[in-house]
């Protein structure tokens, strides 16, 4: 299962049954090394050695069977952005690669897909009863605030050196 976000470094945003997280995450091999990650299923691990990377991360949290629990997140790295699928019922994490020649900018590849298929890809990540519980007009008005994070914590990263992610450095 994926590292956890790292709650001192995220700021939550609420949309009903919906929790939003953004975060700058830094995946290095030190970080990986340190995390306690619960085992998935499935035979294939993914790459968890030769880690440096870094970005915005967007984070979409629900409660299901009692707990609150990370379904979707989008890692808008500098070198390899991809989102994950979470389900906590298979013990699944599913890491698909985005490609920002097709899809641009990664944040706002992340931020188009929150705000027009939220349901869809919760219900995939093996969320049904959440995604009937998603209200549009509450996911809209927080997705403006995640916006306004993730920009400044990618500005935030760029000053310190980090390009971002739309930049041609």
């Amino acid at each position: 299962m994926p590292i956890p976000a790292a709650e001192a470094r995220t700021t939550f945003f609420s949309a009903g049954a919906i929790r939003f997280g953004v975060e700058f995450r830094e995946l290095t091999d030190a970080v990986a090394a340190s995390a306690v990650l619960e085992a998935a299923s499935g035979d294939e691990r993914g790459q968890t050695t030769e880690l440096d990377d870094r970005g915005v991360s967007i984070h979409v949290f629900g409660n299901q069977d009692g707990e609150e629990r990370e379904f979707l997140r989008f890692d808008c790295f500098l070198e390899d952005p991809h989102y994950h699928y979470i389900s906590w019922r298979e013990h699944s994490n599913e890491m698909l690669h985005m490609d920002p020649a097709l899809s641009g900018d990664p944040v706002e590849f992340a931020l188009e897909c929150i705000g027009r298929r939220l349901p869809s890809l919760l219900a995939r990540a093996g969320a049904p009863e959440l995604a009937g519980a998603v209200d549009p007009v509450l996911v809209e008005r927080a997705l403006h605030q995640v916006r306004d994070a993730a920009m400044r914590l990618r500005d935030a990263g760029a000053q310190q050196g980090i390009p971002s992610q739309g930049s041609t450095q």
